[in-house]
């Protein structure tokens, strides 16, 4: 498991944000922050309900998110938010909110 960013939520429309379908969503790439900071600004109709849309997360790469969220709560099934990369957020034991994120290859080759 390693540390990719950590999502906040906001309703300001951010610099250089690209829209999601799967989950309607607006997001900033992380990667260009230089603190790994991910914005996230939801539509009205985003299925991206609860503690998703409420508390920030905290993103990992994992190789299996299958194996990564073993006994954890699913807040959002993985989806295919682009080519190459998987994502579902899960609730920790003590209410945190975690994205465990599975590449087809390594996003930093």
């Amino acid at each position: 498991m390693e540390f990719s960013h950590v999502g906040m939520i906001t309703s300001e429309v951010k610099e250089g944000e690209t829209f999601v379908e799967a989950t309607r969503v607006w997001v900033t790439d992380f990667v260009k922050h230089p603190y790994h900071i991910e914005w996230l600004r939801f539509e009205d109709d985003s299925p991206m309900t609860g503690p998703i849309r409420n508390l920030p997360h905290v993103a990992y790469r994992v190789e299996s998110i299958e194996k990564a969220s073993e006994g954890m709560k699913v807040l959002l099934e993985p989806f295919i938010p682009l080519e190459g990369l998987r994502v579902g957020f899960y609730e920790t034991s003590d209410g945190a909110v975690v994205e465990f994120m599975e590449y087809d290859e390594s996003p930093f080759e």
